[in-house]
């Protein structure tokens, strides 16, 4: 999915039309599926529906624009380190909004992450873009809001992971449509498919538009597996450990980089690249003592918060409120 996203924004100025592409794409994919009864859950539209995940759609579609800004600045290989401190952010994020208090391993494991981020922005040893490592920052930071904003969604659409993916792809293909023009991509959606270098290439290469469709095809082919999945994992794990995978999935794209686009991988920046994922390994083997541990208060440890009672909570919250 990442190569795909690079292969295409190397051909484009408009990454904010190639992923509404990517929601359109996904959207017929989950219209067609429902027409052959593929899905196990019907699809449905309910405006009500609608407004309780506003925040979770909003989120979805500044952090995916933000996350196609950061791969359109930095390499593809180094696109794991721009967003190394998704991690550090969800555990803080899960402590201020779930009341999950981290132990100290964790936040030896949230360390190492982040030294690992440092290194690969200072010690890299070729040049970097600074706007792709904020997009990156900042991304990180949202997906880690998004994440347990996800896991409290979920009792909007009733507990269903494939309902919130198809109202996420709808309802964010519906506001990226009056993004785009305001970040001022008309005129480069106009030049991909009407500019004559667009349209016929370069001797040996394949034109922008070819590209962009063939990109558009695979990229929102995957999105659409890849959101149900992803929910799923959130659905069934919790969001820290959701973000896990990332790490791992990251170490394959840097390799993918260096194999397909010759991207220059450094001492510093394979030093990052092994920090990160090592943080990552020894979070997910303390979360896996901690959840074999009984509960307690005393020693050091801390008292667990089951996901259900977070999201009762959050229920009797929201139906307390005033109207």
């Amino acid at each position: 999915m990442v190569m795909a996203n690079k292969w295409v924004l190397n051909a484009t100025e408009a990454p904010l039309f190639f992923l509404l592409t990517q929601f359109i794409i996904a959207v017929i994919l989950f219209v067609i599926s429902d027409a052959l009864r593929l899905l196990p859950d019907r699809l449905a539209f309910d405006i009500n529906v609608c407004k309780g995940l506003v925040p979770m759609v909003g989120l979805s579609v500044v952090g995916l624009s933000f996350s196609n800004y950061t791969l359109k600045y930095v390499d593809a290989s180094f696109y794991q380190v721009a967003r190394g401190l998704v991690l550090p952010f969800t555990v803080c994020t899960s402590y201020f909004m779930l009341n999950a208090r981290p132990s100290l391993r964790i936040l030896f494991a949230c360390g190492l992450v982040t030294l690992g981020f440092f290194i690969g922005v200072f010690l890299d040893g070729t040049p970097l873009s600074v706007i792709g490592i904020s997009f990156g920052v900042v991304s990180s930071a949202i997906t880690a809001v998004h994440s347990v904003i996800i896991k409290q969604s979920l009792s909007v659409v009733n507990g269903s992971a494939l309902l919130l993916s198809w109202y996420t792809n709808l309802l964010s293909a519906l506001v990226l449509i009056p993004v785009i023009f305001l970040a001022g991509e008309t005129s480069e959606i106009l030049k991909l498919f009407f500019g004559a270098e667009e349209l016929l290439g370069t001797p040996g290469q394949m034109s922008a538009l070819r590209t962009f469709i063939w990109g558009s095809l695979i990229t929102g082919a995957l999105g659409f597996m890849m959101s149900i999945a992803s929910l799923l994992s959130i659905k069934v794990t919790s969001p820290i450990t959701h973000m896990v995978s990332s790490a791992v999935r990251g170490v394959a794209a840097s390799l993918l980089g260096m194999w397909i686009f010759h991207d220059i991988i450094t001492s510093g920046r394979a030093s990052s690249i092994s920090i990160i994922l090592l943080g990552s390994i020894y979070y997910t083997w303390v979360k896996h003592v901690e959840s074999q541990a009984p509960s307690t208060t005393t020693g050091g440890a801390y008292e667990r918060i089951k996901m259900e009672d977070v999201e009762s909570g959050v229920r009797r919250n929201s139906s307390s409120k005033p109207e």
